[in-house]
């Protein structure tokens, strides 16, 4: 005989089966498709900072789910259905056979193989497969069944967010409303980033076109267990070459984003940024993190912490543009703009609260628009209103800024992540100034940042298409 969870979750109750109502070949299974806040879940619980995937490849972390996730799955299973509610987990043996991506749908089963008597205690088989057949978890388990019938009503648990993750599943959502953006998807010479360009065409983001040389990408794909069979490649024999290759397919209009994959982040802006790849604009290009964070109540953008080191007046009025552009992008029709300095006075001596008070003028004469600018603000003045008010501070901007300029790319990129790693923040990070937004995606970046920066190019991609008003 054989039961199943149900789809929905009703008043329903569970009943745990005791020894004797239990033979051998009864089954049960569930179905549990895996996303990107399972994983984030999964690190919160378990204390780590990232989790481990099922292959010796420790690159592959960003990607794949750790096997306790498909094992926790098992122990659900056991717990409710088979024997069910008093079961008492007594041994587990689990083999995990293959990699979990975000995407993939796991059938967990679980039969009963044996009954002794003398312990009354049952072994079970406990398998999953993913949507392609293919076996990724193999054991036994021996668990006690209650000793009288347990009866437990299914209750609605409430909703889990990894933090910050919220946010970026409200971006996800705002970005499938479009169709995806075909994606030259440079040199996904690893298992990280070519599983990166398989979840974000899975999830509807990007058409992808794999570009670097195929005989590598091939062996790459069958080691992580993916299918080449109707992803679009072209073949080049290098990174320098697949490099300068997506940025002639982006500025002959063939594509209409670029996405990182395992080469260096110069590599490939030295070919983006070259004359002959006609992909230049009147601005400088800059980078923006979009974070969320439990701590403030909308998503907010920090810049530049990753292109312009040490960007002077003309450089950072056009990274405020480039942000108040994204920021437009993802629904902030009238963005608040805080420039960051030390201190929220302007000081001579600090060059920063110069660039502020300079970039808050050319805001008042015209030369930026689209936002309201402050600055100098201190980071506190920013971000909250009881520190500017403390400060005697009036400003539209102070303690609900939507942007946030950072003075160099050490202070932002310092920011940045120290807001992810001690402050729960999420983020998704995308390159602006170029004819066609850029996806500069991390080795330590999880799935669901990837994700997200996919996404931010959708809207891009889509804003740059829209007439404007």
């Amino acid at each position: 005989m054989k039961t199943g969870l149900p789809a929905g979750l009703s008043a329903e109750v569970f009943r745990g089966k005791v020894f004797d109502e239990l033979a051998v070949g009864e089954s049960a299974e569930l179905r549990r498709t895996l996303t990107p806040a399972d994983i984030q879940l999964f690190v919160a619980i378990a204390g780590q900072t990232q989790p481990a995937g099922n292959t010796p490849d420790a690159g592959h972390y960003a990607a794949l789910a750790h096997g306790m996730w498909a094992a926790a799955l098992v122990a659900a299973l056991l717990g409710t259905r088979l024997p069910g509610p008093g079961t008492v987990y007594e041994a587990q043996a689990l083999d995990f056979l293959g990699p979990l991506a975000v995407g993939d749908t796991l059938t967990v089963r679980v039969a009963v193989l044996g009954r002794d008597a003398a312990s009354r205690t049952v072994r079970l088989s406990c398998t999953a497969t993913n949507q392609h057949g293919q076996a990724v978890l193999r054991g036994e388990a021996r668990v006690r069944p209650p000793g009288q019938p347990v009866e437990l009503a299914r209750a609605d648990l409430p909703a889990l967010d990894a933090p910050g993750s919220a946010g970026l599943q409200d971006l996800l959502a705002r970005a499938r409303r479009y169709a995806p953006v075909r994606t030259a998807v440079v040199h996904p010479c690893d298992a990280l980033s070519l599983s990166a360009a398989f979840q974000a065409r899975q999830a509807g983001l990007i058409d992808p076109v794999l570009v670097g040389p195929a005989a590598r990408i091939g062996q790459v794909a069958r080691e992580a267990g993916l299918s080449l069979d109707d992803m679009a490649l072209d073949d080049v024999p290098h990174s320098h070459a697949a490099a300068a290759r997506a940025a002639e397919l982006a500025g002959q209009g063939r594509v209409g984003a670029i996405m990182k994959g395992s080469l260096h982040t110069d590599e490939l802006m030295a070919a983006i940024l070259a004359t002959t790849a006609g992909l230049r604009t009147e601005r400088r290009v800059s980078h923006c993190f979009l974070m969320h964070t439990p701590a403030y109540p909308r998503p907010f953008i920090i810049t530049d912490a990753a292109i312009n080191i040490a960007p002077g007046l003309h450089e950072k009025a056009d990274i405020v543009r480039n942000a108040i552009t994204l920021a437009q992008a993802i629904g902030v029709a009238r963005p608040r703009v805080a420039i960051l300095a030390a201190v929220e006075t302007v000081n001579p001596a600090m060059p920063a609260t110069l660039d502020a008070a300079a970039l808050c003028k050319m805001a008042d004469r015209g030369q930026i628009t689209g936002a309201v600018l402050d600055g100098p603000l201190a980071f506190d003045n920013a971000v909250s209103a009881a520190a500017a008010r403390v400060k005697g501070i009036v400003s539209e901007v102070a303690g609900q800024a939507d942007i946030l300029v950072v003075p160099d790319l050490e202070s932002g990129n310092m920011l940045a992540k120290q807001l992810e790693y001690l402050g729960g923040a999420a983020s998704a990070g995308v390159v602006l100034g170029a004819r066609i937004p850029i996806m500069l995606t991390s080795r330590a970046d999880p799935a669901a940042s990837r994700l997200a920066s996919c996404a931010l190019a959708v809207l891009l991609a889509q804003a740059a298409q829209a007439p404007a008003a």
